[in-house]
Parts: structure tokens; sequence; C-alpha cells
């Protein structure tokens, strides 16, 4: 077995596949790419998933990398078992419907046995029991014995419907000694002797929704083989942790802390998962991955906050991540350059951090550790969810190193109760980014703002001034909701109805989401931005990314409004005049002066001309002149603008000239479709239309078509003959309604009639009770008109079950009413035996209830009270 060092291996095993046609690619990042279904890479074919789909082609139907990946699935056994690790490199080599099975194994096993010069008759075989095809290859064109090839059930990989096949797996025998003794003890055992080291998937099937296996035109080949796991067999390490690629970390956290490695189990936990958290954390930084309460940031922050505390634990009082970066970066010289060229930033990155959360760890722990002591007294073993997220939202804990560390003291944390606490937490922070939308503004007269300046084609700028809660900081934290004012800012501000520009701003050590841009009074421009990742500073430089597709959709939205001001004026007439306005990136709204309706002629006559103007791929032509010569060329003002000496003019040549400060297409033909949606009236003299264009328009549509589509289908008829017969089914049922009334009719008087049989004599009064065939309560009631109607001196007490509900009707005649009959006071005693409540007059109330089965009580509760 020959020794290299991890990074030797590495190169050892790219240059092996490039020799043999293999296109040799450089790690992708750990964040996606167009990939909103993973949260980071955890596997070397991820970024190779639109290659296997076939939705892509790939550059080259060979290749081969050493992918970076992160995995915290199993993150609370990072340090307490020889392999777990939440960073790792996967060497893979993967065909694109290129080789198969007769290339790859044979390969495998000639780079294990020969390049590395690892042991044959240590290496064991796994199949996938029905893959005799692989099983014939292994035991002819490899030295692989076949004693030592055994079949197992769960090689076969598959993940839901799609691409899927068997699997081989090659394995290391390492000895009786670190095995766990049981006879039976082979590859697939959980304990450390045998350690697979090279998993191979043959991509051959097409799992379909109905369960078949569908073998595929194209066949293709992922390998993956753990670069740590490699190193330690070939480096002849227990651990992946005593390997050059992580030990010279434990060597440094040794350092730092004063505790020796391998002198006891509980220090040796605890520095290896500073060893493996700091790599991570340098590594994700490099990417471009910040600390943030969300996503990929969240993990960081998870990761980050478990190695301070595992520091602590060690006794390390001050901040030490960020010194690990050094080792980090000459471990991996010459592999991966951003650790050397990014140092200091990603240095910086943890350093703040790691700061923040020392601020409150110590409390926290304290906290925590008053908890635990009370728990141990009460003699339970649960912790109360809403004490873990105070830990959480107050000190910093991430829910997994609260649940952490009770599991250390055989502790549980109640899951259901911190996340019932998470979800308030989250409403309340919705409604309150809701609600600021208006940011109060402080006082901000000694802002110098005369070098301030708009510029739509700027892409970078420096943070002037910032402010939350009303007061001015210098520095903003993830989470943060607040007011960004920029030295110079392309967004365009919220005016003449048209909502402000949205985006992202990026500093070198944060992220902010611009939810909107606004003007102070004297004209500034500020955002209102929320911090997503990171931290932001008065003084950084920041990156500028609008979001173009919202602000094209404005603009497309902004300039019809113009269009559409101008074809009510034709169509309607002068008298109209803009009475308000909305534009979004959704939709347009115009408010204007007509003392009627807009017929539905008119409003298809307004949206054709529209159109029309739309089809002449006009240009919009935007010009600066003073506000007497623009009214005198006849343009029109905007409503609630206030305008200087110069002003700016919107023109679309022959039909509409406006007074606008607004963003607006370059040509008309840019909106592509307009549609009116609906004609309101809100006010005396004012209408409303609200309207749609460009991809909005045309979705909806399409929505439209749809559903004429479905109706068409259900009515069995086409588009052409629908309206025809939806007014034929219409006057059908018309006419059905009225027969069905009459059966109904005739139904009441039946029912009447049976209900008679069974009259009896209370006193001087007639009474009838009983259960009716009733659809609703106009019925019941219909039936108990027509019976009381035949009762000289008569009250009628009778019930239906509609829908599994009661609704009970007494009904009493004039003359029973003379006797005294109340039906308000004998229904409401009836309706509480089932289980409801009603009233009404001396002579007719209803009531409803739910108690079925106590029916014939309320009718004795009725004829008690009468």
């Amino acid at each position: 077995m020959k020794y290299m060092s991890g990074n030797e291996l590495r190169e050892k095993f790219l240059q092996y596949f490039a020799q043999r046609g293999h296109l040799r690619l450089p790690s992708f990042s750990l964040i996606p790419k167009n990939d909103p279904s993973l949260l980071m890479i955890g596997a070397g074919m991820a970024p190779f998933k639109p290659f296997f789909t076939g939705k892509m082609k790939p550059p080259c139907t060979r290749i081969t990398t050493s992918q970076r990946c992160v995995r915290t699935g199993d993150i609370e056994n990072v340090g307490r078992t020889a392999r777990h690790q939440t960073y790792f490199e996967m060497l893979g080599n993967f065909s694109f419907g290129d080789y198969f099975k007769s290339e790859v194994i044979p390969w495998a096993w000639d780079f294990l046995t020969k390049e590395l010069e690892l042991p044959a008759d240590k290496l064991w075989v796994s199949i996938y029991p029905k893959d005799e095809e692989a099983y014939k290859i292994w035991t002819e064109k490899t030295s692989v014995n076949p004693k030592q090839i055994v079949k197992m059930d769960d090689n076969f990989w598959e993940i839901g419907t799609g691409p899927c096949g068997p699997d081989s797996e090659i394995y290391i025998d390492l000895g009786e000694e670190r095995g766990c003794g049981s006879p039976d003890c082979a590859p697939g055992c959980d304990c450390d002797r045998y350690l697979e080291i090279w998993n191979l998937v043959f991509t051959q099937y097409d799992h379909t929704e109905t369960g078949d296996y569908i073998p595929l035109e194209k066949k293709n080949i992922d390998t993956g083989a753990g670069l740590e796991r490699l190193a330690s067999v070939i480096q002849g390490k227990p651990t992946n942790f005593e390997t050059d690629l992580l030990y010279p970390i434990i060597e440094y956290a040794c350092r730092v802390s004063g505790v020796q490695y391998n002198q006891a189990k509980k220090t040796d936990i605890s520095l290896k998962v500073i060893a493996d958290h700091a790599r991570s954390i340098a590594i994700m930084v490099m990417d471009g991955i910040l600390p943030s309460n969300e996503g990929r940031g969240y993990v960081l922050r998870r990761i980050l906050r478990r190695a301070v505390r595992h520091g602590r634990m060690l006794g390390i009082k001050k901040a030490f991540l960020a010194d690990a970066v050094d080792v980090v970066a000459d471990i991996y010289k010459g592999v991966y350059d951003g650790l050397v060229e990014r140092k200091d930033y990603i240095k910086k990155v943890i350093n703040i951090e790691e700061e923040r959360f020392h601020l409150t760890l110590s409390q926290g722990i304290s906290l925590l550790n008053e908890e635990i002591e009370n728990l141990n007294a009460k003699k339970t073993s649960v912790l109360d969810g809403k004490i873990g997220f105070k830990l959480y939202d107050t000190y910093g804990f991430p829910y997994e190193l609260t649940d952490e560390i009770l599991h250390e003291n055989n502790l549980t944390l109640d899951k259901s109760s911190f996340d019932k606490a998470m979800e308030q937490q989250r409403d309340r922070a919705r409604k309150a980014r809701q609600e600021n939308k208006k940011i109060n503004i402080p006082d901000l007269r000694g802002l110098d703002v005369e070098k301030l300046k708009a510029d739509s084609t700027a892409k970078t700028a420096k943070v002037i001034c910032i402010w939350k809660n009303a007061q001015v900081t210098d520095t903003l934290q993830d989470g943060d909701e607040a007011g960004i004012i920029l030295d110079v800012t392309p967004f365009y501000a919220e005016g003449g109805g048209q909502i402000g520009d949205c985006g992202k701003i990026i500093s070198e050590m944060g992220k902010v989401d611009i939810s909107n841009t606004k003007k102070l009074p004297n004209g500034t421009i500020y955002h209102i931005g929320y911090v997503s990742e990171g931290m932001i500073r008065v003084g950084d430089t920041v990156k500028i990314a609008i979001d173009e597709t919202k602000k094209k959709a404005s603009a497309r939205n902004h300039t019809a409004t113009h269009l559409l001001q101008a074809a009510l004026k034709k169509v309607l007439g002068n008298h109209v005049n803009q009475a308000g306005s909305s534009v979004t990136p959704e939709h347009l709204r115009f408010d204007f002066s007509n003392f009627e309706p807009v017929s539905q002629e008119q409003l298809s006559a307004i949206e054709k001309l529209v159109n029309e103007e739309i089809l002449k791929a006009l240009p919009v032509e935007i010009s600066y002149m003073k506000q007497s010569e623009a009214k005198k060329q006849g343009a029109m003002a905007l409503f609630g603008e206030k305008y200087g000496n110069i002003v700016r003019v919107v023109t679309i040549k022959n039909f509409s000239m406006e007074l606008c400060g607004g963003s607006h297409v370059t040509n008309i033909g840019e909106i592509g479709l307009f549609k009116i949606l609906n004609e309101t009236g809100i006010a005396a003299g004012v209408r409303r239309i609200e309207a749609v264009t460009g991809t909005t328009a045309y979705k909806y549509i399409n929505s439209q078509l749809s559903s004429l589509d479905i109706l068409a289908t259900l009515l069995k008829t086409d588009h052409a003959d629908l309206i025809n017969r939806t007014t034929s089914i219409l006057n059908e049922n018309k006419l059905l309604k009225q027969q069905l009334h009459n059966v109904k009719d005739v139904q009441a008087k039946i029912d009447s009639q049976k209900l008679l049989l069974g009259v009896k004599t209370h006193g001087n009064v007639n009474v009838v009770t009983g259960r009716a065939a009733a659809d609703n309560i106009d019925e019941l009631r219909n039936i108990a008109d027509t019976t009381c109607a035949k009762l000289e001196n008569g009250v009628v007490i009778i019930g239906a079950v509609v829908n599994d509900k009661i609704n009970l009707v007494v009904k009493a005649s004039d003359n029973a009413v003379k006797e005294g009959v109340h039906a308000g006071k004998i229904i409401r005693e009836s309706a509480k035996i089932l289980g409801g409540n009603g009233g009404g007059r001396s002579n007719m109330a209803q009531a409803g209830g739910k108690f079925i089965d106590k029916i014939p009580a309320a009718f004795d509760k009725a004829l008690e009270i009468l």
C-alpha cells in the first residue's frame, strides 16, 4: 500500500480518469445552481442532475470531479464515530450514455489495486442480488475473490420515480481488531471493520408512475469515493480525523485549548468537532454562504456555534475559530485558491459571528443549566419548548444545540411547543414587516444630501446611512428590517402611482432584500430592506441587483396606463381626468372621473384601441422641458404629482403626452398585450379600471380559455356553440325548477294530510307534531302553514333533518294565540333539548339543533309547555 497525502490522492484519482477520456472539472460551489430542491451540494452527482435527467446536454459524455459536499443530517455523530463529517469531498467519475458496467468495474478495481496498491485479498464487493451482469463482470474482468462478493437487497439506488438502478459497493477489511467480534460480521455491519470506500451506481432503468422499471436507452454511471475515507486507509489512520486533511486542525485546537489529543474520550470528541466544523465553516464562507437564521446561512450559524460551544467545553474562552482558517487554507494550498485569496474576508465573517455569539453564550448556558437542575429536581425529562425557543430567540442557541446539550444530560426538548413558539414568532415578524412598509424615519436633518444622486446605470454604491426602529445605527444584522440610503442608486423611488423598485444590495459581509424604494420629503431616495444574511454597515461598498423582471413588468404597466388614459379620452370624451392610479409589477389600476358606468361596448373599444397602438411598436420618447412649454404642447399631468420648472415628458407619438417621472418601456411593443379585468365605481363620479399586461395578461387569457375548454367538455359542445348550449341549459333548468316547485307544493299538501291524521287535542287546542320531508327551512314553514290552515284552533310543531342538522318550526292559528299559545316560548325550550336555540312571534317561531336522536324528547317538551 503506497502512502499518499490527501491532496496527492485526489490528484491521482482525477488524473487516472482524465487519462481515460474524462473531462476533468473543478469542484462546483456548495451553493446549488438553478436547483431549489437542494439547500447545499451533498453528493458528487448533484451538480450533474440535469445531465442525468436529460434536461441538459453535458459538455462531455465522460466527466470526473472531486466535489466538495456538506451534510448535517448526522451532525450529532460528528466526533463520536470514525467517519461522520459535515464537510467531505466525493471523488467521482460519471458517464452520460457512454460507458457502462464492463468499463467502470475493471477501472475501479485497477485504480484501487494498482494505482493505490490496496491488497486485493482485503477488498470485498457487494452487488444487487438480481444483477447477474455485474457479478459476471466482477468475476471475469477483475481478480476479486468470488467468495468476497456478497449480495445485498439494498444495493439498488432510486429516489421515487425516474432514473434508477442497481449499485455495487467496494469495502476494505480493516482487520478483526476493528470489528464487533460477531461471527456474522461482514460488509454491511455497523462496526468499523468493513469500510465502504467506493460506490458504483448503474443507472439503467426508468422507474415509472405505474411502478414499472423500463430499461433506459442511454445508461449512465455515477460513482462516489470518499476522499477522507480513502486517505485514512492509505495513510493507515484509525479514523478520518487523523488524516492530513483534518489532523492539523486538531493540533491547532490542542494548542489553543491546552488539551492533549488521545487523552480522554470527552475532550477528543470536542477536538474532532472543532476540526470538522472549522473546515466546513471556512469552505462554506469561501463559497459565499453567510450566517443567517434561514437556509444555508442557518446551517453555517449552527455549525459555528456548535464549534464555539465545544471550544468552551475545552476551556477556550476567547474567539478562536477565525485563526483556524489559516490552518485550513494551508491544508488546501494549491487546491482551493479561494481559501487563500479570500482568507481575510473569511476570517472577518467568522470572527464577527463568533464574537456575536460569545456575548450571549455564557448567559444562555447558565440559563440552560438552571433548567436542567430544575428538571432533575422535579424528576422530569422533557424541557418545555418555550424555554428552548427563548434560548434560540434571546441567546442565539439553535434548536439542535439545546437538544444536544439536553441529550448529553439524558433529557429531551419538547419539539412541538418549540415549533409552535417559533411559528408565532414568525407570524409576528411577518406582520411587523408588513406594518413596516412605511419605515419610521429618524431625524436626518444632519445628513449631507448634496452629493447623493440617482443613476439608472449604477452597479455599485456606498452605504451612507442606515436606521431601524426610527434610530440611526452603524450596523444591521440578519433579520433586521431597516431604511438604507446609498450615495448613488439606480432604484426607482415610489411615485406617480408606481411602486418603487425592489431587488438586492450585497456587501462583502451581508445581503439585503430590498422590498421597496421611496423618497424623503426633501427628495432623498431611501430603500426599505430586510437583512437576509450576514450584516451590513455604514461605509460598506455594495453591489446592486435590481429585480429586472419586476422592474420591466412595472414599466409595461406604467406605459400602458398612459395609453389607457389617452384611450379613455378618445372613447368617453375629454371630461375624463385621472383621479388616482397604482402601478405594480402584477397589474395596473386607473381611477378617473366619469358619472356613469363604462359600457361593455365602450370597454371593448378602449381595450382594442390600446392594443392597436401597442402593435404599432412606436418608441416611447423621453424629453425634458419647461413646465409651461410642456403644458402648451398639451402634456397631461398625473394626479397628485408635484412638478418643478423643468419637467420630464413621456410621449407616444400622435397618441399620448404626459408629465411623468416613472419608469417606462423604450418601445410600446414591449407591452405585448393589454387586457382589462374589470370596471367599477369607487365614489360618486369616479370609476376604476384594473388591467394587466405582458406575461400576466397572457396567463390570464390562457386561464380563461382553459376554463372555457373545461366548460365545453362538461357541456359536451365546443367554444362556438357554448353560448347557445348554456342558454338552452339555463332555460331547461328554469323549467325544471318550476316543475320542482309545483311538486314541492303537492308534497307539502301530502305531508300536511299525513300530519293531520295524528292530530291530538289539548284543552280547546288541536295539536299536530311530527317529522316532515323538507329540504330547507322555507319548505318546512310552508308545510306548517298548509297544515295549520286546516286547523281552526290549532298548533303545528314539526321538524326536519337537513344536512345532519335539525330545523324546528312551531305555527299557531289566531284562535290558538287567543287561547294563550305562544309559539316563541314553546320553541325556545324545545330547542334546548336539541342542543340549539331559536325564537319567534306568538304565531310563528323557528329554531335549529344538532341532537337528532332527541327529536321525540323535543316534541314532548313542546307539548309539556303547551
